[in-house]
């Protein structure tokens, strides 16, 4: 007997994508920034690849919130290389785009001989019993802060309680679109948004909304986590920069940044699932 599939955060209505409850963010009744740039990458890679390219950077800016409402993605093609192809996405909602995601892909090839210095940071052990978890989750954010076993949930008492460096494995646990799998692009494109929350989370809270992200990556995830080991941040003025430096299971794969918006200290509403 075969599990049916996990409810995907949207579903195809024609050339609309619609978005179920779980797509609700924290900041709101708009998407979560990580589902909305989720859903771009799964947009952009749907256009068309050649496998021998490496996703290595997207940048998603998340221009106005996007309402739980039915959206279309556009995407144009704004060079296409011998080795390297630049592909633009948009998020269009009610005829405006609410946001919007620049991807480049670059061709794999014989990698140089010789080693390049780079900074050495561990991430903690993945999480105990990765099978636990309740159907219904959407996704998982196990962070440590406080503690070297972390917590799960949106990791608020690790990251609340320790003012040092914090960290995160993050996992789906549902398609982007039902009907597709999930791939190792689009848990990429969506724990990117991740970085803010892990930069920004200071002891008063998270009192930052990011404004985008980047993600680099010299190759894909392998597995169902993807991880994060803040790295930096930089305030001044209601202005906020944070970076991160992004894992799978075997070591690190890239870095992410977050540019993000200082905040009123309540308007930071976490959704319980």
């Amino acid at each position: 007997m075969t599990l049916a599939e996990p409810a995907a955060f949207f579903t195809v209505d024609g050339d609309s994508y619609l978005p179920g409850p779980m797509t609700r963010g924290p900041w709101g009744a708009a998407m979560g920034g990580q589902i909305v740039g989720g859903l771009l990458g799964w947009g952009i890679e749907q256009s068309g690849v050649d496998p021998e390219f490496q996703p290595a950077r997207l940048t998603v800016d998340l221009l106005r919130p996007a309402l739980q409402e039915p959206v279309q993605i556009r995407t144009s093609v704004q060079r296409e290389g011998r080795r390297i192809r630049l592909v633009d996405g948009a998020l269009v909602q009610n005829g405006r785009t609410v946001a919007r995601a620049s991807a480049l892909f670059l061709r794999r090839a014989e990698h140089p001989d010789g080693e390049v210095w780079s900074d050495s940071v561990e991430m903690p052990p993945l999480p105990p019993d990765s099978a636990g978890f309740p159907p219904e989750m959407p996704f998982l954010i196990w962070g440590y802060g406080a503690t070297t076993a972390g917590s799960p949930g949106i990791a608020a008492g690790e990251w609340e309680q320790s003012h040092s460096r914090k960290f995160a494995w993050t996992r789906l646990f549902r398609p982007m679109v039902q009907g597709y799998p999930l791939t190792p692009f689009t848990r990429l494109a969506f724990v990117g948004d991740v970085t803010s929350s892990l930069t920004h989370w200071g002891t008063g809270g998270l009192r930052y909304i990011n404004a985008d992200y980047t993600v680099t990556a010299s190759r894909l995830p392998d597995g169902e986590y993807v991880g994060l080991a803040a790295q930096s941040h930089y305030g001044s003025a209601g202005v906020a920069t944070g970076s991160a430096t992004l894992f799978d299971r075997h070591g690190p794969i890239g870095t992410s940044v977050a540019l993000a918006l200082g905040q009123p200290a309540d308007a930071f509403q976490p959704v319980h699932t």
